[in-house]
């Protein structure tokens, strides 16, 4: 029999590959592994296990509500007050949620608790404040450790702040706390003022008018020194009325004396001068009942029209007065308020930064960077 000799690799067979060995791309795959993925991840690591400072959680949680006394008038409108106060409590939370994140909040709590003293960490610049921030850089940092979950469903609001201190933690939650509970008192005054601003317009209007009035009327009664024009046209009518019976009373002396005496006679002379008289005196007392001039027709006129406008006056006043008591009355029991369901936590344990999350987060957008690097590399080397 013939020996098997085996193959020189000169003389292998065809389509045999050949034995793997390291390339260039091999070693560049290799560098890019170390640049981008285990050297910021180790770097990443170094940080949060070396050199960032711990940081402790604190949380609260409160909802707006509001507090109303029913009146047998809402208890009538029914269901449409109710829509109406929800539909506010839910606006002031809307508010609440933008004012905690405002810039405005941040420089309250800044100086209440001296915030850029407060967040402070040397050799910490990631994590910490620097203490010559600016205000737009406090807001943005006030941002970061402030956190804010509103479920609009509910209207609960959840805050959580951290901090490099516990007690600092639970200050920062209840500074945000006191200063939203200020805020939905500040509004809720603006919204009595604005119930009770229009009503007071109302109610000033009507008593300058009753007040112009009752001055009309007292320089009427002042000019003409009359108090009541009707008590003087009554008693001037009885003086007329007087005067009339003399007059019926004189006539008949005179029909009794002319029909037994002459024309001559002093008796009838003296009857009928009594009756002219008489008769002189009515017409001057009636004249002072019309006629041109300043008579008790224009007088009383004048007080009737005085009269008539001062009682249209109380009459306004009275129901704008009503309407103001009403008002501030039905502003008084809406009343809002910030109930505070869960107070600020004072924790034990350090729970920031978390670094095996954020660890983790480094090596896996990495190592996504790389892959993606690599399909792009391979995908153009397959196309020469």
């Amino acid at each position: 029999m013939n020996a098997i000799t085996p193959l020189s690799p000169a003389t292998a067979l065809p389509g045999l590959a050949h034995p793997a060995r390291l390339r260039r791309r091999h070693w560049g795959m290799a560098g890019g592994f170390l640049a981008c993925v285990a050297l910021p991840t180790l770097m990443t690591g170094g940080y949060l296990y070396g050199v960032a400072q711990d940081q402790f959680a604190s949380s609260a949680g409160f909802a707006v509500r509001s507090e109303e006394t029913s009146t047998a008038l809402g208890m009538l409108s029914g269901l449409s007050g109710l829509t109406s106060v929800s539909a506010t409590v839910a606006s002031d939370s809307n508010i609440l949620y933008e004012y905690i994140q405002s810039q405005e909040m941040a420089q309250r709590i800044d100086a209440r608790l001296n915030l850029r003293q407060l967040f402070t960490a040397p050799g910490d610049p990631v994590f910490g404040l620097d203490p010559a921030a600016s205000v737009e850089g406090l807001t943005r940092f006030w941002q970061r450790v402030v956190t804010v979950d509103y479920d609009h469903s509910t209207g609960l609001i959840e805050v959580s702040a951290h901090a490099f201190t516990a007690a600092e933690a639970q200050a920062v939650v209840q500074a945000v706390i006191e200063e939203s509970s200020a805020k939905i008192n500040a509004l809720t005054e603006v919204a009595r003022t604005d119930a009770t601003r229009y009503a007071k317009a109302d109610l000033d209007q009507a008593t300058t008018r009753l007040s112009a009035a009752r001055v009309a009327l007292t320089q009427f009664r002042s000019t003409s020194q009359i108090v009541d024009p009707s008590d003087d046209i009554r008693g001037q009518m009885g003086i007329v009325h007087t005067l009339e019976a003399q007059m019926a009373a004189a006539m008949v002396e005179l029909n009794l004396v002319s029909a037994t005496a002459q024309p001559s006679d002093p008796r009838v002379t003296n009857a009928q001068r009594r009756i002219e008289v008489i008769d002189q005196l009515i017409a001057q007392e009636r004249a002072r009942f019309g006629g041109e001039g300043d008579t008790y027709s224009t007088k009383l006129g004048e007080f009737e029209r005085l009269g008539v406008e001062r009682e249209f006056a109380e009459r306004a006043y009275v129901a704008a007065l009503t309407a103001y008591d009403n008002a501030r009355a039905e502003a008084q029991r809406k009343s809002r308020y910030l109930a505070t369901y869960v107070t600020p936590t004072l924790a034990e344990t350090a729970e920031y930064p978390r670094r095996i999350t954020l660890t983790g987060m480094v090596l896996g957008f990495s190592l996504l960077l790389w892959g993606i690097a690599l399909l792009i590399y391979y995908s153009l080397r397959d196309r020469r």
